[in-house]
């Protein structure tokens, strides 16, 4: 893959230093180097020390990134809500997993982009996981198709300029939920499970924002947005504030609404685009065992 920039500086820099501004790390100008990749000035091969002048014409050729020889395709369809050159963004249903594990190795989203990585003949075939849903949680999830849209998109989150917003039913104490509020409180594990976390006065910060959109009796529907990213977060924060999500058995919410899994969908994520400056913008329409309780 061939990616160009146009040199406008006054003073002279060198091509590494100048391609580290660009996102470009370390690794990646090693793998340009030993596996078959180039750099080039105004159509000349030049190596990393070279001093580009104004008006210099850069380009970088990354090598072919193959594929994970160890991850299995499979041949489940995935749902398509974005794809261009450098990413590509999923819906993904509940009950399958982001990555391969112990229990989950072959049907989890990996390997289904994989084997339609395989099934399109891409040439980078690497699965790039840039947004990963736990596996009961349904909604929009990320891939970059390369490693450096990865790099640059990782930057982005670190930046929080990654936008996700999620969309959950909970219940319990329902009529204390404010039409807008924070909860802001520090989460760590449980020493009691080796799955679960709560909010415990040495976990670290974490902080989400929600809106309320619906309430009945018995649940309400919120939209949610994480300013933090940890562990289940959002399933810790409404446990802790007596609004557990409807099907959270781990974290005791109500199995009486015919849902049985964590009532949680990303209904939303956006970003701007690094090679184009336009800004991504992704909707996901809400999983149907959730829309079927709202109405």
């Amino acid at each position: 893959m061939e990616f160009q920039w146009l040199f406008s500086k006054e003073q002279p820099q060198q091509i590494k230093s100048f391609l580290k501004e660009q996102g470009v790390s370390k690794g990646l100008l090693a793998k340009i180097k030993f596996q078959g990749g180039q750099i080039t000035v105004n159509n000349q091969v030049e190596n990393v020390l070279y001093k580009l002048a104004t008006g210099d014409q850069l380009k970088i050729m990354i090598p072919d990134e193959g594929q994970h020889e160890t991850m299995r395709p499979s041949d489940s369809p995935i749902t398509i809500l974005f794809e261009d050159e450098h990413f590509l963004v999923v819906n993904k249903p509940t009950g399958v997993a982001s990555i391969p594990s112990q229990y989950h190795t072959s049907e989890t989203m990996a390997n289904m982009v994989k084997g339609y990585y395989q099934r399109m003949n891409y040439k980078d075939q690497v699965i790039h996981i840039v947004t990963r849903l736990d596996r009961d949680t349904s909604g929009a999830m990320l891939f970059a198709k390369h490693g450096f849209a990865h790099a640059l998109l990782d930057q982005q989150l670190r930046q929080k300029q990654v936008v996700k917003i999620y969309h959950a039913l909970v219940g319990g104490m329902v009529d204390s939920l404010l039409d807008h509020a924070e909860i802001i409180a520090p989460i760590g594990r449980d020493m009691s499970s080796l799955l679960k976390r709560m909010v415990i006065e040495t976990g670290k910060h974490a902080e989400t924002e929600y809106w309320l959109e619906k309430k009945k009796n018995d649940w309400a529907f919120v939209k949610i947005r994480l300013h933090t990213g940890r562990t289940h977060q959002i399933r810790v924060h409404f446990e802790s504030i007596g609004c557990s999500l409807l099907g959270d058995e781990l974290y005791n919410g109500s199995m009486e609404q015919g849902i049985m899994r964590q009532a949680l969908h990303c209904s939303y994520l956006s970003f701007v685009h690094p090679f184009t400056g336009e800004k991504i913008s992704i909707d996901s329409a809400l999983a149907e065992d959730m829309q079927a309780i709202i109405g």
